[in-house]
C-alpha cells in the first residue's frame, strides 16, 4: 500500500483548531480558510523598534507585531540568502537540500519535494510570488526570476525600478566588491512607488485585490536593506549623521574565538572600511529599513482596505540577521547572535493573545508546519520543524526545542551553532569551540568553551547539538 507523503490531518483536528484560534464558526469552518501574506526582507537584522532598538524607526513592522506574535529568539538555519530561503521555502535544514552557497538550486537534489507553496496549491490556493523569495543576486539579477521554484507558483512577478537604473550614482566604500557584498549607499531622488521595493508593494497589493474572493498564499518579497542601502532621502532624515554611533576599532574579544569565526569578513575588521565610512553605511541601512517598513504599512492598509484581516494570516520574516561592527563584523555568514538571529513576527486571525512576544527559541524552517497548522491543510511527514501554533496561544507554553544555524568555510569547514534560551554553542569541525552565556554575556565577549566550570554544560549542548542535526 502506498503512503502519502504528507501528514495526515483529520477533520476533527482540522475544526478543533480553527475553534481553538476562535476564527470560524463550525457551520462554516469547512468552506472558508485563511489566506496567507507571506513578507520576506533581504539582510534585515533585530534593529527594529518593536524590538526595543531606540533609534530605528520602524512604526509599521511595530504595528504588525501589536496584533500578533514577535518572537524574541528567532534563528534562521544558515546566514547567507539562498540556503537560508531553501530551507524555509522546503521546511528542509540545510544538510537535507545540501544547498550551501549562491548557485545550487535545490531540485538538483531533492526534484520531487513539495515546497510550502505547493503544499498551499495543492489544497486549492492560490499561489504568487512578487520579489525575492527564493535567491536570486541583489541586486545584479534585479528583474529576473533568478534561483526561482517555478512549480511553486501560479504567477511571478519580477520588478525593477528606479534603484536598479540609477546603481551608476551609489557611493560605494568598497568598490573592489561586488555591489551585491559591497558597503555602497545612496539617498535616492524621487517616490517610494519609483524604486523596486515600492513596485514590490504595488503589486502584492494588486493580486490581493485580484484574488480576494478566493484564498490565496501571496509572498512580497522585499529587497532592502540588502546593499546596496538605497532609500528615498526623507528616509535618511530620520537618521542624522551626528547620531549614528561610531566604532572604535578594538575588540579583544576576537583573540578569544577560533580563525573560522571571523572568517566572514576578509580584510577584518569591516571589509577594510574605516570607522567614519562604516558610520555612513551604518546610517544609509537604517534608512533602508524604514523604507521597507513604509512597503509593509502599504501592505498591512491594502488588508484593511480589501477587508482581508481578519481572515488572512500574516507572516514576517528575514533570511537571516546582519552585523554592523560588533567583533570587527559586518554582513552575515558569522554563527555570532547578530548573524543567526532574525526578525519573526506572526500575526493570526483569532489567535488567543496578540501584541505579545515570546522569549522560546524558534527557527525558520518552523514557519512551514505552523502555516500548514493553521489553515488546516496537510503538510510533508519529513518538515524538520515545529508548529509555532501552541507559541502564538501563550508565549510562556512549554518548549524545549534549540535552534540550529550552520555557515561554511571552505568547501568542506562547516560551523554547527546550537542555541538555547541561555547559551549558544558552536562547534567548527574538531579545531574550535565557543560557548556564550547571554544571561550574563549578551554581547558574546566572553568564550567559556575552554572553562573547565562548563565542561558538562558543552557536553550535554553538544549531545542536543548533534541529536538535532540527525
Amino acid at each position: 500500500m502506498l503512503t502519502s507523503p504528507f501528514r495526515p490531518i483529520c477533520l476533527s483536528a482540522v475544526t478543533f483548531a480553527l475553534c481553538l484560534f476562535g476564527v470560524f464558526s463550525s457551520a462554516d469552518a469547512a468552506e472558508k480558510r485563511l489566506n496567507v501574506l507571506f513578507i520576506a526582507v533581504d539582510d534585515m537584522n533585530n534593529d527594529l523598534g518593536c524590538y526595543g532598538h531606540d533609534q530605528v524607526y520602524s512604526p509599521n513592522i511595530d504595528r504588525l507585531a501589536q496584533s500578533g506574535t514577535r518572537f524574541d529568539r528567532a534563528y534562521c538555519q544558515f546566514p547567507l540568502c539562498s540556503p537560508s530561503r531553501t530551507s524555509i521555502m522546503t521546511g528542509l535544514r540545510p544538510d537535507a537540500t545540501t544547498v550551501y552557497d549562491l548557485k545550487k538550486h535545490f531540485r538538483k537534489v531533492l526534484p520531487e519535494v513539495v515546497t510550502m507553496p505547493q503544499a498551499f496549491a495543492k489544497a486549492g490556493y492560490f499561489t504568487a510570488r512578487v520579489g525575492k523569495i527564493y535567491h536570486y543576486g541583489n541586486p545584479g539579477q534585479i528583474g529576473t526570476n533568478g534561483l526561482d521554484d517555478a512549480p511553486s507558483w501560479q504567477v511571478r512577478i519580477n520588478p525593477s525600478g528606479r534603484d536598479k537604473k540609477e546603481e551608476n550614482l551609489l557611493t560605494n566604500h568598497t568598490p573592489k566588491r561586488g555591489l551585491g557584498s559591497s558597503l555602497s549607499f545612496m539617498a535616492a531622488e524621487g517616490t517610494d512607488e519609483e524604486q523596486t521595493d515600492g513596485i514590490v508593494a504595488t503589486e502584492a497589493i494588486r493580486l490581493m485585490e485580484e484574488h480576494r474572493d478566493e484564498p490565496f498564499f501571496i509572498a512580497a518579497g522585499f529587497y532592502r536593506p540588502h546593499c546596496p542601502y538605497i532609500a528615498p532621502k526623507k528616509y535618511f532624515e530620520h537618521y542624522p549623521i551626528g547620531k549614528v554611533p561610531v566604532w572604535s576599532n578594538d575588540f579583544p574579544e576576537v583573540k578569544q574565538v577560533p580563525q573560522w569565526a571571523l572568517a566572514s569578513n576578509k580584510p577584518w575588521p569591516w571589509l577594510g572600511v574605516n570607522p567614519q565610512q562604516l558610520q555612513e553605511a551604518q546610517q544609509a541601512y537604517w534608512a533602508t529599513i524604514s523604507f521597507v517598513d513604509a512597503q509593509v504599512g502599504r501592505l498591512m492598509d491594502a488588508l484593511d482596505r480589501l477587508e482581508l484581516r481578519e481572515n488572512t494570516v500574516v507572516v514576517f520574516w528575514s533570511d537571516h540577521g546582519y552585523h554592523f561592527g560588533a567583533h570587527g563584523l559586518v554582513k552575515k555568514q558569522s554563527l555570532f547572535e547578530q548573524s543567526a538571529r532574525v526578525p519573526f513576527i506572526i500575526s493570526a486571525p483569532g489567535q488567543k493573545q496578540i501584541g505579545t512576544h515570546t522569549g522560546r527559541t524558534v527557527e525558520l524552517v518552523d514557519v512551514y508546519p505552523t502555516l500548514t497548522d493553521l489553515c488546516g491543510i496537510e503538510a510533508p511527514q519529513n518538515l524538520a520543524g515545529e508548529s509555532l501554533v501552541p507559541l502564538l496561544n501563550d508565549p510562556e507554553a512549554t518548549w524545549d526545542k534549540p535552534a540550529l544555524t550552520q555557515t561554511i568555510r571552505g568547501p568542506k569547514m562547516m560551523g554547527y551553532s546550537l542555541r538555547t534560551e541561555r547559551y549558544r554553542l558552536t562547534k567548527w569541525g574538531d579545531d574550535g569551540l565557543e560557548l556564550y552565556d547571554y544571561e550574563t554575556d549578551p554581547n558574546e565577549l566572553h568564550n567559556l568553551a575552554n572553562d573547565p566550570e562548563h565542561a558538562e554544560l558543552v557536553k550535554e549542548l553538544s549531545a542536543k547539538l548533534t541529536n538535532l542535526r540527525n
